[in-house]
Formats: structure tokens, sequence, C-alpha cells
């Protein structure tokens, strides 16, 4: 089997607070608000984004990549006891130097943060990416982001002294 040319698709994936559900165009209206603290894009940059916007670009990201050898797997993240939306984990999936590589991102919610949310899915997501066949996971985070270094470092990435846009590659090799 070619990993390379197979598409990687998001499906749906349970941790054990949270549920991971592929994007879909109708979160918008719930996402617009757990994105919409402007404090989220200190780090993140941008401005929060209208629900009609964000289902423009959610329209976008479920449409996929136009390069069939590249993968978008995107989720937001519902927590299982209180049934609301808090967040997102995103991976893209590609060829990279020794087979399939992945970079993953995560953003929570301002009123979720500091509960372990953002490394309880991303450490689901980097399992996930294991069974896809993936053997590379790269992270980019800026330098004075504390918390997104702690999940990065918490899915057993280890910080490399590679930047891209500013930003601190992590890395971790899967098999």
């Amino acid at each position: 089997m070619d990993r390379l040319r197979e598409p990687v698709t998001a499906t749906a994936l349970a941790t054990e607070g949270l549920e991971l559900l592929p994007l879909q165009a109708e979160f918008a209206e719930e996402m617009a608000v757990v994105l919409g603290d402007p404090a989220l894009h200190t780090f993140i940059g941008g401005a929060p984004l209208t629900p009609p916007e964000l289902r423009e670009r959610y329209g976008r990201l479920v449409t996929g990549s136009p390069d069939p050898a590249v993968s978008w797997c995107n989720w937001v993240l519902r927590i299982r006891d209180q049934g609301c939306l808090a967040g997102t984990v995103q991976a893209t999936v590609g060829p990279g130097d020794d087979g399939l590589e992945a970079e993953i991102a995560w953003v929570v919610g301002v009123p979720w943060q500091g509960r372990g949310l953002a490394t309880e899915a991303a450490r689901g997501l980097v399992d996930w990416l294991g069974e896809q066949g993936v053997r590379t996971v790269v992270a980019h985070v800026h330098p004075d982001h504390v918390a997104s270094a702690t999940v990065a470092k918490a899915c057993g990435l280890a910080l490399t002294d590679r930047m891209h846009d500013g930003e601190v590659r992590w890395q971790r090799t899967l098999r």
C-alpha cells in the first residue's frame, strides 16, 4: 500500500474526556464564539472571524488540499460531559523526507484553557497519526508560547534548533 498516494481522512476520534469530530461548516456558529476572544490570537495572529467568515473558511478546509499528495485533516473538540465545542486540532499530512509527515496544530478557546484539553486532543491526534502510517510529526510553536510548548513536549515532540516563520520546530519520529 502506497501511503504517499492514499489520502488520510479525518475520522471521529475519542479520548477520555473529548470527542474529536471531523470539521464541518455547520460548526462555524459555535466555533466563532469559542475562537472569538482576541487574546486567543496573540500568538497565532489574525483576528476572530465572524460565523459567515468561519463557515467559508471551514468550507475550504473540508474541500481539502489542491495537492493530491497532501491531506488536510481538521477536527473540532467537543467536551464529552459538557457537550460543548472548545477548540480544534489539525494535521496536514504529506510526503516527508522519511515517509509520511504530519504538521499538527491545536487551539483551545480561552475559557477552556489550562484544563489539559489541548494536550489530551493533541496526544489523541498523534496516536491516530501513527495508526495512519505517519512517520514524523511536526509542530511549529511561537518561542514565547509556553503553553503550546508544554503541549508539544507532552506529545513526545522534541524541540529542535530549526525556525519557520518565527516559530520553533518541534518534532517526533513515530517509528
